[in-house]
């Protein structure tokens, strides 16, 4: 599936502001083309996907408890089953499913987790590297060539101080890339930033 293709995708949770919440972030990917669908009710799900046959099924594992992703997977075998989690659940109950989606995760890791899920790997050229970054963190690493510290990250985008290193981490993992040195060339030779910016950060 490329990023263009339109990928409709089901979120089947009770609770209404989980779901209008995971709705409205799904929304806010302004790269991909989502048809987002939500299901309040267990009863409306089978029909639903016997009618529809959604992409994705976003679905809290206490949805629904006898329709598991085990069987789900089995009766629609295109189908991507993701668990949406809001609370503590023993590990083992989630193998069945493809990902797994958290109430406290960023909007940029379920972007990522859809995109690693659905989509083909772009095509070669100057920017894959570039695109293998989630936006945020594009912005982390232009905010750690120039210069700011993990908690000055952490104020200007209002996230915590475990979320950016946690995103440093990433980072440093997609491009092995471990310095703030090896960055700041990346930064550069991508256009993430302007080196009158970063030259007094550079060691």
């Amino acid at each position: 599936m490329k990023h263009k293709d339109n990928v409709k995708i089901v979120i089947a949770e009770s609770a209404p502001i989980l779901r209008t919440g995971l709705t409205g972030i799904l929304k806010r990917f302004s790269r991909e083309n989502f048809s987002v669908t939500e299901i309040a009710n267990g009863e409306a799900l089978p029909m639903f996907l016997r009618l529809h046959m959604p992409h994705v099924l976003i679905i809290n594992p206490m949805f629904q408890p006898a329709q598991n992703a085990a069987a789900l997977k089995k009766e629609y075998p295109d189908l991507r089953v993701i668990a949406y989690v809001s609370s503590m659940i023993d590990p083992k109950a989630l193998s069945d499913y493809d990902a797994m989606i958290s109430i406290h995760d960023e909007p940029d890791d379920i972007n990522d987790k859809l995109s690693t899920l659905l989509f083909e790997p772009e095509a070669d050229d100057d920017t894959q590297d570039t695109e293998q970054l989630s936006s945020r963190e594009k912005e982390i690493i232009c905010y750690v060539v120039k210069g700011l510290t993990n908690k000055s990250i952490a104020e200007a985008l209002s996230i915590s101080i475990h979320t950016v290193i946690t995103h440093r981490r990433n980072i440093a993992k997609k491009l092995q890339i471990h310095s703030s040195a090896g960055l700041a060339i990346y930064a550069i030779a991508n256009r993430l930033v302007d080196l009158k910016d970063i030259k007094d950060n550079i060691n």
